[in-house]
C-alpha cells in the first residue's frame, strides 16, 4: 500500500498498480523491478570497492538501518542528517575526529558503571574538575547521536541508500550536489527523478523497509565478495 490519493506525486503514475477506498497500491511489478536494477548498480559498485551510506531518521527505520548497514560494512545515518555530511565533508570531518578523539580517551572509564565513581577517576586521571568530566561525557554521548555511524568515514562515499525521500530530503539533495549515486525507496507521495535509482514501495511499514534494505544489503555483501576475489587475484598474479 501507497500513501492516500490526495497526497500522491502524479510522477509515481507508472508505479501505481490501481486505487482502492483512496488509497493508492503500488505495482509489486514494478517494485520486483526496479528493486532488482537497484541491487545490480549496488553490486557493481561494491565489486570495485565502493563505499556506501545507508540513511534511514524515522523510527520504524533506525534499527533496520543500523543493522543492515553494519551487516555490509557500510556507513550509517540514523538521528537526523547534518546540514553538510556531504556537500561540506571536510568540516564535517573535523567534528569527527574530535568525536573520536574524545572517544578514545573516554574509552578506560567506560566499564565503571557508578556514575560519581566515573566521574571521580576521569577527574584524576584528567587533571579535570567533576563538573568538567560530566560535560565531557555528555558531550561525547550527544556526538555519538550523530557521527557514530560515519566516524570511520574517511572521504564522500560512492553510493547513498535512502529510506523516504521525503523526510530525508536534505540527504537526497546533497547526494544530487556531489553526484554520487542515490538509491532509494519512493513511496507514493515521493518523486522518483529526484533519485538515480527509486525503488517504489511503502517506505513506513516496517516488513518493507526490513526487505528491501536486507536485498540491497546481500548485493552490496555478494559485490564486496568479488571485489575481494579480484584483490587476490591479482596479488596472486604480482607475486607469480
Amino acid at each position: 500500500f501507497g500513501h492516500k490519493r490526495s497526497r500522491w506525486n502524479p510522477k509515481m503514475r507508472d508505479y501505481i498498480f490501481m486505487e482502492r477506498n483512496g488509497i493508492h497500491i503500488i505495482d509489486l511489478r514494478a517494485t520486483i523491478h526496479k528493486l532488482k536494477e537497484a541491487c545490480e548498480v549496488a553490486r557493481d559498485i561494491a565489486s570495485r570497492g565502493g563505499k556506501f551510506l545507508f540513511v534511514g531518521t524515522k523510527k520504524q527505520a533506525q534499527d533496520i538501518i543500523r543493522e543492515q548497514a553494519e551487516r555490509c560494512g557500510a556507513y550509517w545515518v540514523v538521528e537526523r542528517w547534518l546540514g553538510g555530511t556531504l556537500t561540506n565533508f571536510r568540516t564535517i570531518r573535523q567534528s569527527i575526529r574530535k568525536f573520536v578523539e574524545l572517544t578514545e580517551t573516554l574509552r578506560e572509564f567506560e566499564d565503571i558503571e557508578d556514575p560519581m565513581e566515573r566521574y571521580q577517576r576521569m577527574a584524576e586521571k584528567l587533571g579535570i574538575t567533576k563538573k568538567e568530566a560530566i560535560k565531557m561525557e555528555r558531550e561525547k554521548n550527544k556526538m555519538a547521536r550523530y557521527f557514530a555511524g560515519i566516524m570511520e568515514m574517511e572521504e564522500i562515499p560512492d553510493a547513498i541508500f535512502i529510506v523516504d525521500i521525503k523526510k530525508e530530503y536534505n540527504a537526497v539533495r546533497e547526494a544530487r550536489i556531489v553526484g554520487i549515486t542515490s538509491i532509494a525507496m519512493v513511496d507514493t507521495n515521493g518523486d522518483p527523478e529526484l533519485v538515480d535509482y527509486p525503488i517504489p514501495a511503502n517506505d513506513d511499514a516496517i516488513r518493507s523497509i526490513q526487505l528491501i534494505t536486507s536485498k540491497i544489503t546481500d548485493a552490496i555483501l555478494e559485490g564486496k565478495g568479488m571485489y575481494e576475489q579480484t584483490k587476490e587475484e591479482e596479488e596472486a598474479n604480482v607475486a607469480g
